[in-house]
């Protein structure tokens, strides 16, 4: 660090703020918050990264500026909203390309309702915004059903109605419109709906649903059956929306729920607002790393940059773990009940955006979807690099006769057929799989070191401690220990084990790689039964021709070539034996199957 850049963090203030690093062209390279700048800024310099970005960006910084703020909310909506401007290339930036809809009810007389893209400052409220138009257009067509709102946009002051100005349309004579152009309703009555379309917005059902039920009864008593079947209908359609969006508990009300999951490069959140016990907005969105963020990190720009841009002054925030947003939201991390099954939700949500966008991007970018597997892989089996070429034994004996093996290779992820191998085990008396494990991996990289074939970056062996150490062995005796990572996944609890470490790995049953390491050692099993299973029936099959006497190894290869099974002989007529081993031997063959026949 030079002596400049040392002075510029030795006298940073121990408060809170938002730090921003500059590079020689004077160009804001990255946009951090923290409680304790001097501290967070500090902690660039004095420590090693072990993430290669990071030690980058810190040759890079020439300049660092600072702004001090209150507290730690102010923090972050501050560097939120610098990141937003400066768009720093090592900063995590959510990209927003798109405006989303909103419902406006109009700041005027007799509000109008509509869909919108443009918030505009005049009075008006908005509701939103909403991530689906689908959401909008049901809301207003429920709105339309339920009440006769105007839908145009006639200047309806006092002194325009009382000079008659505008004649009722035909809005009105279908009954969609009370007229309140020509003074036809009042506008006590038309601030009453819109009050209860407000709740509804909101999502709040109750006050309409219970104001709806008067009416049908009232319709009912006076023996306006008519009238009362039109408000059942109003009602029905309140109720079924309610229940679609309805999850579950009413008592959840004004609440926001967040929930992360990530892999080595990306994180994929999710949004889900609560009013009343329904979810009234949702919206997910996957998040590039830059600096092999944390989830914890990655969530808090997400809620605040969605709080932002969705406007949610939400009190409450439900969330998987904690985060730091400050001291004017209340954070809770559900344990059980409702709480939790909401939080589980939303995590549900985020895990099916990222299975989309991975067959999305398995079918548009393939070597992206590959990067990506290999990266994850590489983390979670704790390797130096990334598997590209993987490969996986397996030992096959059966009842203890027929000692086989079977290596089967992955490359990128995906099987390589032309490249599986059997092999028949040579120097092993008896079913001893230790002993047969190590003579496998031995005759197998053996082979490629004397050919200078490409080695695997991963060995795979199906087995526990026990197979492992044998295949070392093989490994020490070719000077290859160290040189190619090696594990064994054992089938009880798929714990996976690692040379010289006693304690197992246990991988999340969910992850891809586990996934694919199972995926591995099940085509090994699979490719090594097979081969086990054609020897042992073609040894039967051989064993039952030796029983002839006087037939020898030729004789029998000559007539399983010509009938292919032994069955197939038996059932064959001394013509069409004699045709193909001679008079004598054909004599001999069919006097064993039909002794009787002379």
């Amino acid at each position: 660090m030079s002596i400049s850049l040392e002075l510029q963090v030795k006298t940073l203030p121990n408060e809170p703020g938002v730090y921003q690093y500059f590079d020689k062209e004077d160009v804001i390279i990255y946009i951090g918050k923290a409680k304790n700048l001097k501290k967070r800024v500090a902690s660039y310099f004095n420590k090693n990264h072990e993430n290669g970005k990071t030690s980058v960006l810190v040759k890079k910084i020439v300049r660092i500026k600072h702004i001090v703020v209150n507290t730690e909310t102010d923090a972050l909506l501050l560097e939120n909203n610098l990141i937003k401007k400066y768009k720093p290339r090592y900063n995590v930036l959510l990209k927003d390309d798109k405006s989303y809809p909103w419902i406006c009810i109009k700041n005027e007389r007799f509000p109008r309702i509509f869909s919108t893209r443009r918030v505009i400052k005049d009075g008006s409220e908005y509701f939103g915004p909403y991530t689906s138009v689908r959401t909008v257009r049901v809301l207003l067509d429920l709105i339309k059903e339920l009440y006769p709102i105007r839908t145009c946009a006639h200047d309806l002051s006092l002194k325009n109605i009382s000079e008659g100005k505008y004649k009722v349309c035909l809005e009105y004579h279908l009954k969609n419109c009370k007229g309140a152009c020509e003074a036809l309703e009042t506008e006590a009555n038309y601030s009453n709906s819109i009050k209860e379309i407000r709740n509804i917005l909101k999502g709040n059902f109750k006050e309409s649903l219970d104001k709806f039920q008067e009416m049908m009864l009232r319709f009912a008593e006076n023996m306006e059956f008519e009238e009362a079947q039109k408000i059942k209908e109003k009602l029905s359609l309140l109720s079924n929306y309610q229940s679609k969006s309805t999850i579950i508990n009413p008592s959840i009300n004004n609440v926001d729920v967040f929930s992360i999951i990530s892999d080595e490069t990306h994180g994929y959140a999710n949004f889900l607002k609560i009013s009343n016990g329904s979810i009234i907005q949702s919206h997910t969105t996957e998040i590039k790393k830059k600096l092999e963020e944390t989830d914890k990190q990655l969530l808090e720009l997400f809620i605040v940059e969605i709080r932002q841009r969705f406007a949610s002054q939400a009190p409450e925030i439900y969330a998987p773990f904690k985060v730091d947003l400050g001291e004017n939201v209340k954070v809770t991390i559900p344990i059980l009940g409702d709480k939790k099954r909401i939080v589980e939700l939303s995590e549900r949500n985020a895990k099916y955006y990222r299975q989309e966008q991975f067959k999305q991007t398995q079918i548009v970018d393939p070597d992206r979807h590959v990067k990506r597997i290999m990266a994850q892989m590489k983390k979670d089996l704790r390797l130096s690099e990334e598997p590209r070429h993987i490969e996986c034994f397996d030992n096959s004996n059966i009842q203890g006769t027929h000692p086989v093996a079977a290596c089967v290779v992955f490359k990128d992820g995906k099987p390589s057929k032309k490249e599986y191998r059997h092999y028949n085990i040579k120097t092993v008396e008896g079913p001893d799989d230790f002993a047969s494990m190590e003579e496998v991996v031995y005759r197998r990289y053996k082979r490629l070191l004397a050919e200078d074939e490409s080695l695997p970056q991963l060995i795979i062996v199906d087995g526990g401690k026990g197979q492992l150490s044998s295949a070392l062995k093989s490994l020490d005796l070719l000077g290859l220990r160290g040189k190619i990572a090696i594990i064994g996944i054992a089938k009880r609890l798929e714990e996976i084990y690692y040379p010289d470490d006693p304690i197992p790995l246990y991988l999340d049953k969910k992850s891809e790689t586990l996934k694919i390491t199972q995926y591995l050692r099940n085509e090994a099993h699979r490719f090594g039964i097979t081969f086990h299973r054609n020897k042992r029936s073609k040894s039967a099959i051989k064993s039952e021709l030796e029983q002839i006497p006087d037939i020898g190894k030729q004789t029998i290869t000559t007539l399983l070539r010509k009938f292919k099974s032994a069955k197939r002989v038996k059932e064959a007529s001394l013509e069409d034996l004699k045709e193909v081993i001679g008079n004598a031997r054909a004599i001999k063959v069919h006097q064993y199957f039909y002794p009787q026949k002379k």
